[in-house]
């Protein structure tokens, strides 16, 4: 059998172009003693994924020139060799950017939606996307009924999340987006919603919290981290989940000019990564499912179709190009 992979070719400088990459044709070996193979029906594009094409240390070790990169995927298994697994087993795997895979079943999990949920939702709502924006906001925002909350990249994987779980626990919500379309949607989710296109996002964000803030959620960091310290109540928290708007610089760039308000508000400013919340993952998982059973949160998603689509995808989400989780169906 035959797959198709998308490889790293070479290590982008700023904005990744499509000659970053380059889409091979590899033989799949037939499925050893502990193994499955697997065809992959949806795969995830994520804006941490630009950080493993640089060659650094970090959380997540370098996609490696030359070789299949990695990603969240949701596959139908094919072939078992494994206890517990057979032909039809749906599977959450990080083996993604790949049309099919074969590997040992120990490191993958299968998977059984519910009534009414489409798989690629562990990918994005039920997946670590909704951990993330679960635990984020749970564990470090430290949340209390009548709280405001300011959400940047409102309309984006884990912002449409953390939005709505803000409304769940009763906080008031605001919401920046990068359009017209994405700021209407937010509205009917009950958020206050914010262009951050229709000018400086500090006077607006200003207006739009004349009170003050408690808490932020940070997928965005330059301005609208600088508007948060600005609008910061004293004591609010910070939660700092991603910069999407400094992943393709070039050259470091100046952090924000009112960086003091930290100490005079008091305020509270903790970066994470999901696997610190491993843990809960049954916690947040029983949740979810509920509120999604009760109607209680909506879960957009941009799909994209065919693996060849990958790349634009994975670009698409540095230009405002999806709503909700972004998503390739093989």
């Amino acid at each position: 059998m035959q797959s198709r992979e998308w490889r790293l070719a070479r290590r982008p400088v700023g904005m990744p172009v499509m000659a970053d990459f380059e889409l091979a044709t590899v033989d799949l070996p037939a499925p050893a003693e502990g193994e499955i193979r697997v065809a992959n029906r949806f795969l995830s594009v994520d804006p941490y994924m630009r950080g493993r094409m640089i060659d650094r240390p970090s959380y997540a070790p370098p996609f490696r020139l030359g070789e299949a990169m990695q990603g969240g995927a949701i596959g139908e298994v094919i072939e078992s060799r494994a206890e517990g697994f057979a032909p039809g087993d749906l599977v959450s795997s990080l083996w993604g950017w790949r049309e099919a895979w074969v590997a040992p079943a120990a490191g993958v999990r299968r998977i059984n939606p519910p009534s009414g949920i489409a798989p690629q939702a562990y990918l994005g709502v039920l997946g670590l996307t909704g951990l993330t924006a679960w635990s984020g906001l749970t564990q470090l925002g430290s949340p209390k009924a009548g709280e405001t909350l300011f959400v940047s990249g409102g309309a984006g994987a884990v912002g449409s999340m953390v939005a709505q779980i803000g409304r769940i626990l009763d906080l008031e919500v605001i919401a920046s987006a990068g359009s017209a379309a994405k700021c209407d949607w937010l509205r009917t989710l009950g958020v206050q919603a914010i262009n951050y296109r229709d000018g400086d996002i500090t006077r607006q964000l200003l207006a739009a919290a004349p009170k003050g803030i408690d808490i932020y959620f940070d997928n965005v960091g330059g301005d609208h981290l600088q508007a948060a310290l600005e609008a910061a109540r004293p004591f609010a928290r910070f939660v700092e989940c991603g910069m999407i708007a400094h992943y393709n610089d070039s050259a470091p760039q100046p952090g924000p000019s009112n960086l003091m308000y930290v100490v005079g508000k008091q305020i509270r400013m903790e970066g994470f990564i999901v696997s610190r919340f491993a843990a809960l993952e049954d916690e947040f998982t029983a949740t979810m499912t509920g509120w999604l059973t009760k109607g209680l949160i909506r879960h957009e998603e941009t799909i994209v179709d065919g693996l060849a689509q990958a790349p634009e995808a994975f670009l698409g989400l540095f230009c405002g190009g999806n709503l909700g989780k972004m998503i390739v169906r093989v």
